[in-house]
């Protein structure tokens, strides 16, 4: 039976796996994300598969080491999941805003309209690569330039792509989704579940 490893250091994507019922070891990736692609979901598919083979290939090397967090698993035996989070908006990308500016400058744009979040996943394994992204639209309320400052003044935009997070505060400015709630908040769950019964091995 292989061994489950989260390339994602979010504990947002923490819980989701925990929540469909899986065991795993957090190992983040601390790679330099490259892009080659303009396409949005061929970008969150390319930096998941970026972060997965980043563990993927460290594993035997901290399993030399004795890493604490990953005990003696060995490559052979694991399963890396490397994922990554865009919010796109009238062609824009929108990755973690920079500071709180960025952060005001991004929600300006959202409050009021429909913007896509794309979420891509990469199961890694020493046989089998699955990588795949799942696109969820979201529409959101109008937001006063003081709701947008009190949001930001939370803190909580500040490590999540869009400068927002649907399952904090920002709930209260959601209007509606279309598609799968837990791509927006990083980890489109019951897809990866099925396609794990697909692989054989994990569950």
């Amino acid at each position: 039976m292989k061994k489950i490893i989260l390339a994602s250091q979010s504990p947002r994507r923490r819980e989701l796996l925990s929540q469909i019922g899986l065991e795993f070891f957090v190992c983040p990736s601390g790679m330099e994300e490259k892009i080659s692609s303009d396409i949005p979901v061929e970008v969150v598919k390319e930096l998941s598969l970026q972060k997965a083979q980043d563990i993927f290939e460290k594993i035997d090397e901290r399993h030399t080491a004795k890493e604490e967090s990953i005990g003696d698993l060995k490559s052979e035996d694991a399963l890396v999941i490397g994922a990554d989070t865009i919010v796109v908006f009238d062609g824009k990308m929108l990755g973690k805003p920079r500071d709180r500016e960025d952060a005001v400058r991004m929600l300006s744009m959202l409050q009021g309209k429909t913007h896509s979040v794309y979420t891509g996943v990469t199961l890694l394994t020493k046989e089998t690569r699955v990588t795949f992204a799942e696109e969820t639209k979201v529409m959101m309320y109008p937001m006063s330039q003081e709701e947008i400052s009190w949001y930001v003044d939370t803190k909580e935009p500040m490590d999540k792509a869009g400068a927002y997070g649907i399952q904090g505060f920002c709930a209260r400015f959601i209007q509606k989704i279309d598609g799968d709630y837990n791509t927006v908040v990083g980890l489109p769950v019951g897809r990866i579940y099925q396609e794990l019964k697909n692989i054989g091995g994990i569950l």
